[in-house]
């Protein structure tokens, strides 16, 4: 299980990153993280993320009928979600480069 301060600055562009693949609702993002690896990621953490996402425009919302009783809740990655998407794995890759350079040296910097 990966420690949930270590998931803080990084799940709110996971899940952008599983609704860049298709629209999608909530409970399907839940285990669409289960399938890689996030365990225990529940609704109740990714719904207060949704909406942080919807409010700063990079995704947007739209109801639909679902065949298993009340209209769900369907997100897109927007155009600034796309962009915001593409900073983070930037950001992400330096940021994995530096722990494991840090990590392979032992912390001696030759």
């Amino acid at each position: 299980m990966i420690p949930s301060q270590m998931l803080k600055g990084t799940l709110e562009n996971c899940i952008l990153k599983v609704i860049s693949y298709k629209e999608t609702y909530g409970y399907e993002i839940s285990q669409e993280l289960q399938k890689y690896g996030f365990s225990n990621i529940s609704e109740g953490t990714i719904y207060p993320l949704l909406l942080r996402l919807e409010k700063n425009g990079l995704i947007t919302t739209q109801y639909r009928e679902s065949p298993l009783g009340p209209k769900r809740k369907y997100f897109s990655i927007s155009m600034a979600g796309k962009k915001e998407l593409d900073l983070f794995y930037s950001n992400w890759m330096k940021l994995e480069q530096a722990v494991n350079l840090l990590f392979q040296d032992g912390g001696q910097i030759k």
